[in-house]
């Protein structure tokens, strides 16, 4: 069990201090986040000290200016004595049907790379033909896929993690990743604190590759995937903010022909 106490979303505090400490954080002045926001600096002053009242467009334009969480965007908003502005639509919603085409078009179109769909607490929430197929390569029952959250079978034993050749690295790089998520998401803070903790997160003294691959044991032998993400450009809201998408893209000849062989007899 983890014991690492990760800090939660920034503490109830003014509209303006919550601002300055947001600009401070993504290391900009006034004058750079005033240049960007289309703002004065004098006003931009005024806002982080209080005395004067950002409209809900200036906040809204300040807060993506410095690529806010939109949750924690709408803590903001509250202290500034305004509603919430940003939603979190079901993705099963009718107002995402749209997002949903995309999504399949993407996840469809990887084949017969592997693809996986994540949202902000790692559960994978959709997935093509040839996640499945990687799954049984493996040994792995393609029913765990249902449900599946993509933290706990790295971290946990009995996991897709057993299969990984080099399971300690991709195990280090998952858990920091989703650590510095953690600091602005409670709920995926709770989610880590139950999960084994990666016996060593340094840094490898040898000469570091170009890019560190995912390396699968499977039937078919070593499976070799580099790993790129799809995020939605410029959301507005928090389920689109959320979303993911990975794409395992076969890193040799070998990977290629195996998925590729898989894929068709699949279809």
């Amino acid at each position: 069990m983890s014991s690492h106490p990760f800090p939660r979303v920034m503490p109830t505090a003014t509209a303006g201090a919550q601002l300055r400490q947001l600009r401070r954080q993504a290391g900009l002045s006034q004058l750079d986040l005033a240049l960007i926001s289309g703002m004065s600096q004098r006003h931009l002053s005024c806002i982080e000290t209080g005395r004067a009242q950002p409209s809900a467009g200036a906040l809204h334009n300040l807060l993506m200016a410095l690529e806010t969480p939109l949750e924690q965007g709408n803590g903001v908003f509250l202290a500034a004595g305004y509603a919430p502005r940003y939603e979190a639509t079901p993705l099963t919603s009718p107002a995402m049907a749209v997002v949903r085409g995309a999504i399949e078009h993407l996840l469809q179109a990887n084949n017969p790379a592997p693809a996986i769909v994540l949202d902000s607490q790692w559960d994978v929430v959709g997935a093509n033909a040839s996640a499945a197929i990687l799954f049984d390569l493996v040994g792995l029952p393609v029913s765990a896929m249902q449900g599946l959250n993509l933290l706990a079978t790295l971290l946990q034993a009995g996991g897709l993690g057993d299969h990984l050749i080099n399971a300690a690295e991709i195990r280090a790089v998952a858990w920091q990743r989703a650590a510095r998520e953690a600091l602005s998401n409670p709920a995926l803070a709770s989610l880590l604190e139950s999960l084994p903790t990666p016996d060593c997160l340094a840094l490898s003294d040898t000469e570091l590759p170009p890019l560190l691959l995912t390396q699968v044991r499977s039937r078919q032998g070593t499976l070799s995937f580099l790993s790129t993400f799809t995020t939605f450009g410029m959301p507005q809201d928090i389920t689109l903010m959320s979303l993911r998408i990975e794409h395992l893209i076969p890193a040799d000849v070998h990977t290629w022909q195996v998925m590729t062989a898989a894929y068709q007899q699949s279809v």
